[in-house]
């Protein structure tokens, strides 16, 4: 399948002028309805969610499928996360200690900040066969499904029968040092007329390649990271990912694959295409400001068209003709507005790929291409990867898999998401199968997440997305500082939670209002968890229609997973699966980021205690889950 299949959202045009892209455009909720119903249930009391087995059963009205008016009863459903006999009811005593001694010795700086070391060295003195066997019985066992698709079918399977699905995750990396890494890195990401030329092009410092920052794993504990070598090695990594859609379609069912973008193909394309998605945003805020329309959400903005055209004319960014042309179309301005989608989609699809990295230069009134050249192979690279993409899509499609596509660092993230809308565009159309994934710790998160929903709504296609707080902060802002330019990350963890209700509380409400729409809650926070369960309560969502799913990573927050289970909640674990050897790099990780997690709260810990003790006082010395 070619290319301009996989991305048909954006214009088709010559390299002279711009033809627009017809949005079919429907109902718009605003966002600023959607701020004041916030402050009003803002000055509401709290809800108190009460405390009992699994679920408590109200009546209360339920807002049917199909907005009909048909009056539906489903339960209202508070969870009781101090029920450990229900949090761990699928673990053996075996396993409950050993989670209390992974979570133990995850707070000891010595062991978490040389473990990796320690893994090495006991690897050496143990030798291969019972370093593997220590590490199944701690961190390996705790954290890792198995070794491969077929080992790790019983522990889906158990965790299904106690209401907890799969994201099927698979984590083996390159055992890179950090100068390999930064080789690699630099090698990927700078252009051949970069090399040649450097400092020639208009390139923006945040979107280039800066070898001090080259290691992405550096300050990162929770994400895996790809490094370019070359093309047959994405096309291994994309059989990968297609073997773990395969063993996620036969293991379970409505389970999820996880898959990262800077694994398919050069990182360079990545940068060069997020950077012109941005410049163009950016542009569209320069005319909005213009009109005196700055400081608004980013769909609050409406560009009057009769003084954009004025406005472009006097910048000199094409003649009068072409400037007519970028406006006309089915759609396109019949309100005598424009907005932000609408400018997006100008963005033009041309016979080169290369061509779509063209910026609007306000000092020269021209559209000019990013870079001055792109070689033959560079344009091959491009189309690669969104081969690689589209083959992905499919073959979740076949396999009865939905695909999450993970966020990563904010210099490649524009162009991730611009590339999965795509997808969604395509593939979207029945029910979700791509989902997205958005960081609440950034600044424009609630933009980004309100523009999507938006564009789903006009064009009539699933919204799927997966909330996370993120993973790249200490990164981002150690790089946002050093290089020069705006951290792009909210400034404290307080403001981050703001931002994750904020963007959760629209897309539910946008459930509430079409039920097109699908959110993932990926969060261990017990609170965010309990705020979601509260505004399904308020709006009538039942579990039953999921909708609304929750995800925690394996072997941590079982108290929040299965009692969400086993109420009737989507709940997912994001399951990790891989060689031993190959995923240490992975387990080091976790351990860093328990060491945080484990200090700062002592709740699961004395969590296992009570159900440990629980059971002894019981006589269930020899315990068995049933199921």
């Amino acid at each position: 399948m070619s290319y301009t299949k996989v991305i048909p959202g954006l214009v088709r045009a010559n390299s002279d002028n711009i033809k627009r892209i017809c949005l079919s455009q429907g109902r718009f909720r605003s966002t600023v309805t959607s701020k004041q119903r916030k402050e009003v249930e803002g000055g509401k009391k709290e809800q108190q969610l009460v405390e009992c087995t699994v679920v408590k059963a109200v009546q209360v009205d339920l807002i049917s499928q199909t907005k009909n008016n048909t009056d539906a009863q489903t339960r209202k459903i508070a969870i009781d996360f101090d029920n450990t006999h229900e949090a761990y009811k699928s673990k053996d005593n075996i396993e409950l200690l050993r989670s209390l001694l992974v979570f133990k010795l995850c707070t000891f700086d010595f062991l978490v900040d040389k473990n990796k070391e320690l893994m090495d060295l006991s690897k050496k003195v143990f030798g291969k066969w019972l370093f593997e066997r220590l590490m199944k019985m701690t961190f390996y066992g705790q954290f890792v499904a198995g070794e491969d698709h077929n080992s790790i079918k019983p522990l889906i399977h158990k965790n299904q029968a106690f209401g907890v699905g799969s994201v099927l995750d698979y984590s083996v990396e390159e055992d890179l040092t950090q100068e390999e890494a930064e080789k690699k890195e630099m090698d990927s990401c700078v252009s051949e007329a970069e090399k040649e030329s450097p400092g020639v092009d208009r390139r923006e410092k945040k979107y280039k390649a800066h070898r001090q920052f080259g290691d992405r794993r550096g300050g990162v504990v929770s994400a895996r990271t790809y490094f370019y070598a070359d093309e047959a090695k994405c096309d291994a990594q994309m059989e990968t990912f297609l073997n773990c859609i395969k063993a996620s379609g036969g293991a379970s069912v409505d389970g999820f694959s996880a898959v990262k973008m800077t694994a398919l193909g050069r990182p360079q394309f990545l940068l060069q295409f997020s950077e012109v998605l941005v410049k163009w945003r950016r542009f569209f805020n320069l005319l909005a400001a213009q009109q005196g329309k700055s400081g608004m959400d980013a769909l609050e903005q409406k560009l009057e068209l009769e003084q954009l055209k004025e406005s472009l004319a006097k910048l000199g960014v094409g003649n009068k003709d072409d400037i007519e042309n970028w406006f006309t179309g089915e759609k396109l301005g019949s309100s005598g507005t424009i907005d932000l989608l609408d400018w997006n989609s100008l963005i033009n699809d041309r016979t080169k790929i290369s061509n779509l990295l063209v910026i609007p230069n306000v000092e020269t009134g021209q559209l000019e291409p990013l870079l001055r050249k792109f070689t033959v192979e560079e344009e091959k690279q491009m189309k690669r990867m969104l081969q690689r993409v589209d083959v992905l899509a499919k073959h979740a499609v076949d396999n009865g898999v939905r695909l999450m596509v993970d966020a990563e660092q904010t210099y490649f993230q524009p162009a991730i998401s611009r590339l999965t809308l795509e997808m969604q565009r395509i593939f979207n159309r029945e029910k979700p199968i791509i989902f997205n994934t958005y960081q609440c710790y950034l600044k424009e998160a609630y933009d980004n997440v309100s523009v999507d929903v938006e564009l789903s709504r006009r064009e009539g296609w699933y919204f799927g997305a997966k909330l996370v707080r993120g993973a790249y902060m200490y990164q981002e802002r150690s790089r946002a500082k050093e290089i020069g330019y705006e951290d792009p990350i909210n400034p404290d963890y307080e403001a981050t939670n703001r931002m994750y209700h904020k963007c959760l509380e629209f897309v539910l409400e946008e459930i509430d209002h079409n039920r097109k729409a699908n959110v993932m809650v990926a969060s261990h926070n017990e609170d965010t968890v309990k705020f979601t369960l509260e505004k399904m309560n308020e709006m009538g969502l039942s579990p039953t229609e999921k909708k609304v799913y929750f995800g925690q990573l394996l072997g941590m927050c079982d108290q929040i997973s299965f009692p969400l289970g086993q109420a009737g909640f989507p709940v997912y674990k994001y399951v990790p699966y891989g060689p031993v050897n190959e995923v240490i790099p992975y387990l080091s990780r976790r351990a860093l980021e328990n060491r945080g997690f484990m200090k700062g709260s002592q709740r699961e810990r004395s969590l296992l205690w009570k159900e440990l003790k629980r059971r002894l006082l019981n006589g269930q010395i020899l315990y068995k889950p049933v199921y």
